[in-house]
């Protein structure tokens, strides 16, 4: 009982919102519903059974976490039932939508008119990566243009079962947009400028500076949304290079063509001098705070988790915090210099602020957590032992990606007392620890995260205890 309330009951510190909206719990039976119809709709089709089973066996994962949404047939949901597990119900037009506020489950579409079919949609990055990679007809109708916000393609079809893919540009809803011209140019530009953007500043206030000045002639040129989905797309390239384990797992999904579209959130790591500018440049991109966490003294790291719902994009952005500061809205105002460093002030020490040169320290995304593991390990790729392991969130570290350190930094820890010569000559000869694959399973539509096992993850990857845990 203990283990679990430290998962949901974790402190909240958001003086901006009401408490409560970010107080998330298991919600068995509003995904029973979907497993329900998921399950249904696999005992019927040999297409789904057989996507399924590649999932599983190639990469890793679950059907039900690549659900975009299930289109329903008329009657086959019941509004009391829906309500009674927490649903709530919009309109798009002729269609009824049911999601979940509290849950990260699939939404469900009840179309008004007659109809026996079933719709099963599955996400992708790419609708043509995907049809180039399965074995499907080449007459398969992409509905909506290239680059459109919102493209989908159905790929098989059983008796009163459709299976379709779709991809999503910052969209949330179900209609293809019309590309101009002008809106086409304006990708490619912005595509270049976030993929070849400067990460290394010697002021690293001019690195943030410069960020922020290429997303808002994003956002000015192509909305904030598909401005957010843009840039992302690239941040998860850069990770990717620099992480041996990403490129092995993102191989494997992309030889079924789906890319990253399973992704959980992203996470970055900041020194405390930047972490107000980090918030800030995030919240450029759309994003909204949701929960912050503070672990509590012994740890010594907080964090503030930021969510983009039109790009379905969560952030997870850590930073060395002291007790006195979880009261204060820390995620917007400067913190205070500080004389000791913890493992997340360290690492930016070592290898940069994570926004910047660094890259992301990980990107976490949803798997069959046994699978993936027993996977990983027969391409030579390590996973650490879990930090969380609940019936309904369960999360673990591939072994982390070594980086070299550069000299200068290292004498620069030394002569400010954070480390001591033996580290020193160690992260001299070994490098440190950079990044992760992290590796999660949400069961029960769980919408949060676990404090008390970040806590114990961040103390682990401690650069100062270990060069690489295992």
């Amino acid at each position: 009982m203990t283990n679990e309330l430290s998962v949901v009951g974790y402190c909240i510190v958001n003086q901006m919102s009401n408490v409560e909206n970010y107080t998330w719990h298991p919600q068995p039976e509003a995904a029973l519903v979907i497993h329900n119809l998921l399950d249904d709709i696999v005992s019927r089709s040999v297409a789904a059974q057989e996507m399924s089973s590649r999932l599983r066996d190639e990469t890793g994962t679950r059907l039900f976490d690549w659900i975009d949404h299930l289109v329903l047939p008329i009657g086959k949901l019941k509004s009391e039932v829906m309500y009674a597990h927490g649903f709530k119900l919009n309109h798009d037009g002729e269609s009824q939508i049911w999601s979940h506020p509290s849950a990260m489950l699939p939404p469900l579409v009840q179309r008004k008119e007659e109809s026996d079919v079933t719709v099963l949609t599955i996400k992708v990055e790419s609708v043509e990566e995907f049809l180039a990679k399965q074995d499907l007809q080449r007459d398969s109708v992409i509905i909506g243009e290239p680059h459109s916000s919102y493209r989908a393609v159905q790929f098989a079809q059983d008796p009163d079962i459709e299976l379709w893919a779709n991809e999503r540009h910052g969209y949330r809803g179900f209609t293809p947009q019309v590309v101009k011209p002008e809106l086409l140019s304006a990708l490619q530009k912005h595509e270049e400028r976030f993929l070849s953007r400067t990460r290394h500043f010697k002021d690293e206030d001019d690195g943030f500076q410069h960020a922020g000045e290429l997303i808002s002639a994003a956002a000015s040129d192509l909305g904030v949304n598909r401005a957010c989905d843009l840039f992302f797309a690239k941040e998860r390239e850069y990770w990717q290079e620099r992480n041996l384990a990403a490129r092995v797992q993102k191989a494997r999904q992309d030889r079924l063509g789906l890319g990253w579209a399973n992704h959980d959130h992203h996470t970055y790591r900041s020194s405390r001098e930047h972490f107000h500018r980090l918030v800030a440049v995030l919240e450029q991109l759309g994003f909204n705070c949701r929960e912050q966490f503070y672990a509590g003294h012994e740890s010594g790291w907080g964090a503030q988790v930021l969510e983009q719902t039109s790009c379905g994009i969560t952030v997870f952005a850590d930073v060395d915090l002291a007790a006195g500061e979880v009261h204060a809205a820390f995620a917007h105002h400067p913190l205070s210099p500080c004389d000791e460093l913890g493992t997340v002030g360290l690492w930016c020490k070592l290898h940069g602020e994570a926004f910047l040169g660094a890259g992301m320290h990980h990107l976490e995304c949803q798997f069959d957590f046994d699978a993936i593991r027993v996977q990983l390990a027969t391409a030579d790729i390590g996973t650490m032992a879990p930090f969380t392991d609940f019936p309904y969130l369960r999360q673990a570290f591939t072994v982390g990606q070594m980086w070299v350190v550069e000299p200068e930094r290292i004498s620069a820890l030394v002569m400010n007392g954070w480390i001591d010569q033996q580290q020193a000559n160690r992260f001299k000869e070994q490098g440190a620890i950079g990044s992760h694959l992290e590796i999660l399973e949400r069961n029960e539509g769980y919408k949060g995260f676990n404090q008390t096992g970040i806590s114990e993850i961040i103390q682990r990857t401690d650069p100062r205890h270990a060069s690489n845990p295992g």
